[in-house]
């Protein structure tokens, strides 16, 4: 993945005490510590690597409600407002479009699937409708019906995840935030129950309030200081063509094939659900939260067992005079599965036959940050005041990024949230992880 610099890089002196110490520089990282600076608070955000240099730049780039679990829709919903709002008080173009999202419907059963979301959210108000047959076909330039119908959102959005999220901690710097790149943060300290700092490879940051936005790096990062929580990764790929005139203005899914329109004229590709899911030791350990997933998913999710076992998500402790796994693995870097992405590029000519003699120019994987139910976990974490987990963002993360960064920093400065957090609290997994 190519990056746009954020500018952020700096060998200056790292501060000594801030108000918050956020760490992870992802889109949920990065936009607590823009909504934090917001308020007056001083804010050090420290990233490992770069920002946006794992999943926040390799998603999708979707910004849609369409589709969303009913209890992170409030938020969602809020996190589309954002994402327009500062897509205008940026002065960068991050390919942000408000050109709608449409689930295509090609069998009975799916199609259902969007009368019952509709139905199970009519009370959101939203501008989501169902297209008919022929309206699926002129909406795709076909008139052949392979589609029984469509869910089509016009106010649902796209944007280039690479160029904004570098571009939101520019913005969040200009506010104020502090941004530390290439500063792995090893461990929390405490003093009588309560965070009082945080020891990085750089040295040590006094601060009574910590969020840890570190996505798949979570939970290895908990379970270090003994709490337990139920996340996981998936490696998704991802493909992306060159540029081809095809009548796709706006996001596209479908049972094989996903499709975005790119700022530079060409198409990201991808399969919903398909995913790799990577054995390690916490895989067996929380095996049964994920036995849903697996059940619902077992034709399109793959198991694989490898090297990975032993790797950087592995099971692992360290001290804080010891090289963490953050220091030894700066960005994760998976290598995308070329055989799936063969098969959404055959589907993806199908449905739109002037990608024919359209080649694919890069292709690239993410690790995605899971918990069992795939709705975000926020909030605050039991024995430990001051800290805050925001994670488990499972794939919807970029759009839902903003929003979700708002509602951590207003839990973290006690002012009255967007939407209730109950629904985001770690602690419905019953584990160590929250109150």
């Amino acid at each position: 993945m190519t990056l746009t610099p954020t500018g952020t890089d700096s060998p200056a002196l790292l501060p000594k005490t801030a108000d918050v110490v956020v760490i992870g520089g992802g889109v949920a990282g990065v936009s607590t510590a823009l909504f934090l600076a917001q308020r007056g608070v001083s804010v050090v955000l420290c990233e490992k690597g770069r920002v946006a240099g794992e999943q926040s730049s390799r998603n999708w780039g979707w910004i849609r409600k369409m589709g969303r679990d009913h209890r992170e829709l409030p938020l969602m919903i809020e996190s589309a407002r954002l994402w327009e709002q500062l897509a205008g008080e940026m002065a960068e173009d991050i390919g942000y479009r408000k050109c709608g999202a449409t689930y295509l419907a090609r069998t009975p059963a799916e199609l259902q699937r969007h009368v019952d979301w509709l139905e199970r959210n009519a009370d959101f108000g939203l501008d989501s409708a169902l297209l008919t047959e022929n309206e699926t076909d002129r909406f795709l330039g076909r008139n052949d019906q392979q589609f029984m119908g469509a869910l089509h959102t016009a106010s649902d959005a796209v944007a280039e995840p690479a160029l904004a999220v570098p571009a939101l901690a520019r913005h969040a710097e200009a506010q104020g935030v502090r941004i530390v790149e290439n500063c792995a943060v090893r461990t929390i300290e405490h003093s009588a129950g309560r965070v009082s700092g945080v020891v990085t490879e750089r040295g040590r940051i006094a601060s009574t309030n910590v969020v840890l936005a570190g996505g798949v790096w979570s939970r290895g990062f908990l379970e270090n200081f003994g709490v337990s929580f139920p996340q996981l990764a998936i490696k998704s790929s991802v493909l992306r063509t060159a540029p081809a005139s095809v009548p796709c203005s706006g996001a596209i899914g479908s049972e094989r094939v996903s499709i975005r329109p790119r700022k530079d004229g060409g198409f990201t590709l991808a399969r919903s659900g398909a995913a790799e899911f990577q054995l390690i030791p916490a895989a067996f350990r929380y095996f049964s939260d994920y036995l849903p997933m697996l059940r619902e998913r077992w034709q399109i999710m793959k198991i694989r067992a490898g090297r990975q076992f032993f790797g950087p998500l592995g099971t692992t402790r360290w001290g804080a005079d010891d090289i963490s796994p953050f220091e030894r693995v700066r960005i994760f870097d998976p290598t995308p599965d070329k055989t799936l992405l063969e098969d959404v590029m055959k589907h993806a000519r199908e449905l739109f036959p002037q990608l024919s003699g359209v080649a694919p120019v890069e292709s690239w994987a993410g690790m995605i940050d899971v918990v069992p139910d795939e709705i975000p976990a926020i909030g605050p974490v039991v024995g430990h005041d001051g800290l805050t987990v925001v994670t488990g963002l499972s794939g919807h993360g970029f759009g839902i990024g903003p929003g979700v960064g708002l509602l951590a920093a207003q839990i973290v400065t006690g002012e009255t949230p967007i939407v209730d957090p109950a629904a985001f609290s770690p602690a419905r997994f019953n584990r160590k992880a929250a109150a």
